[in-house]
Parts: C-alpha cells; sequence; structure tokens
C-alpha cells in the first residue's frame, strides 16, 4: 500500500480535477445535471480510482484501478470535446484541459504497463488507444 499523493498521475489528475471544476462553474445552469455533472464525475473519478487502487493490496488490484482511471480520462476528453463544440467551454480551456488529459493518458498507460506483466500484444494495445489521440 502507497500514498497516492506521491503519485504524479494522481497529482496531474488532481489539479486537471480542479480546473474542471473552475471550467464549468461558468456553464448554463440547465447543464447542472447534465453535461458539468458528468465532466466534473469523469475529471475526478481519474485521481479517486488512483487512491482506491492505491490502498489495495495487489498490483493486479492497483492496475485494475488504473485501467478504470484510464476509462474515466477518455470519458473526460470526449465531454471536454462536447462542452466545446456546444460553446460552453472557451478554445483556451479547452486546449489546457485536453493537453493534460492526454499527458495523463500517457501516464496512465505507462503505469499499467509497469503493473502488468502481460504479453507484448496487450502492452501495444494500451498504448496504441491511450496515444491515439496524440
Amino acid at each position: 500500500m502507497q500514498d497516492f499523493r506521491n503519485l504524479k498521475v494522481w497529482q496531474k489528475g488532481h489539479q486537471l480535477a480542479l480546473s474542471v471544476y473552475a471550467a464549468t462553474e461558468s456553464f448554463p445552469r440547465r447543464e447542472i445535471y447534465g453535461l458539468t455533472s458528468q465532466l466534473r464525475r469523469a475529471a475526478y473519478s481519474i485521481p479517486a480510482n488512483l487512491a482506491e487502487g492505491c490502498g489495495r493490496q495487489t498490483d493486479r488490484e492497483f492496475a485494475r484501478s488504473t485501467y478504470i482511471a484510464m476509462g474515466s480520462a477518455c470519458e473526460l476528453e470526449y465531454f471536454l470535446l462536447l462542452a466545446r463544440d456546444l460553446k460552453f467551454l472557451a478554445d483556451d480551456h479547452y486546449q489546457a484541459n485536453h493537453e493534460a488529459v492526454i499527458e495523463i493518458k500517457r501516464m496512465l498507460a505507462a503505469l499499467i504497463d509497469t503493473l502488468s506483466p502481460q504479453d507484448d500484444d496487450h502492452r501495444r494495445h494500451v498504448r496504441r488507444s491511450s496515444l491515439a489521440e496524440s
């Protein structure tokens, strides 16, 4: 068991969650239970799942939480795009948050690689799927 606060990817995920909360403050009130909620949930799910994984007993359990964090990062990437296209999120806020998500996805892929001693096909798939947007 390790302290999640020591993980660089957790630190970046936490900063991204704070950024998403700030960016969604100006969203239309009618979106409070819609896109605002979805964006925030996806953002805080990344560091929350890493924190949970750090409390697990095995690397395999930690890897599972890291995969879930990766899914949340992919979900967040889409929600940011949707918010920008709906004109709820300014291009500069979109770009900064999008770049942060891509960096976090790369870091998560590297962490998954170290935690999951699996075959080379699996490793290539994880890398390819996390870097597809780059």
